[in-house]
C-alpha cells in the first residue's frame, strides 16, 4: 500500500480536532489523505517527544501496539462522521474490536498509514470497518472495528 505524503492532506491536525474531541497526548492522527464512500487513509507522524515513550521503552522506544489501534479508530471516527451534516453534534464510540494483529515494531522517525475500509453499509450509526497500519509500505498491524455514531449534542 502506498499513499503520496508529499500531496496535501484532505484534512489537517485542526480540522481533526473540530471533528474529534480528542486533544494531546491522546490525539493520535496527525492527517486525513483520503476520505472515499468506501474508506479513509490516515497519517500519523512518530516523534520521540511522544509521552509515551518515556515509560515504553527507555533506552528501546517502541510506538505502543494498543495506540496504534486507538490511532486506527480515531481514522475510523472521522470517517463515521464525515457519513453525517453536523459532526459537530455527534459522537462515535467503538463497541467492539476483532482480529487485531500487531506484525511489526513502529519507532521514533516512522510515519504510519491507517488504511480502513468499510465492511458493509452504514446502517442505523453502526460502521463495521476493517484497518491496516503501514510503514514504509509493510503492515505493521491490522484490526477490524464496530463504532456506533450517537447524536449526543444539540
Amino acid at each position: 500500500f502506498e499513499i503520496d505524503l508529499n500531496k496535501e492532506p484532505l484534512m489537517n491536525i485542526n480540522q481533526i480536532m473540530a471533528m474529534l474531541p480528542h486533544r494531546y497526548p491522546f490525539l493520535l492522527i496527525d492527517n486525513i489523505m483520503e476520505i472515499s464512500e468506501e474508506g479513509i487513509v490516515a497519517v500519523k507522524n512518530v516523534t520521540l517527544n511522544e509521552p509515551f515513550f518515556q515509560g515504553h521503552f527507555p533506552g528501546n522506544p517502541v510506538f505502543p501496539w494498543v495506540l496504534q489501534v486507538e490511532a486506527m479508530a480515531q481514522a475510523g471516527g472521522v470517517f463515521a462522521l464525515s457519513s453525517v451534516d453536523d459532526p459537530e453534534n455527534y459522537s462515535t464510540y467503538f463497541m467492539k474490536i476483532d482480529n487485531v494483529r500487531f506484525k511489526q515494531k513502529v519507532l521514533p522517525g516512522d510515519t504510519i498509514v491507517f488504511s480502513l475500509k468499510l465492511d458493509s453499509p452504514i446502517r442505523r450509526g453502526l460502521v463495521q470497518m476493517s484497518g491496516k497500519a503501514y510503514v514504509r509500505g509493510k503492515v505493521v498491524s491490522e484490526a477490524s472495528m464496530l463504532a456506533q455514531i450517537i447524536k449526543d449534542k444539540n
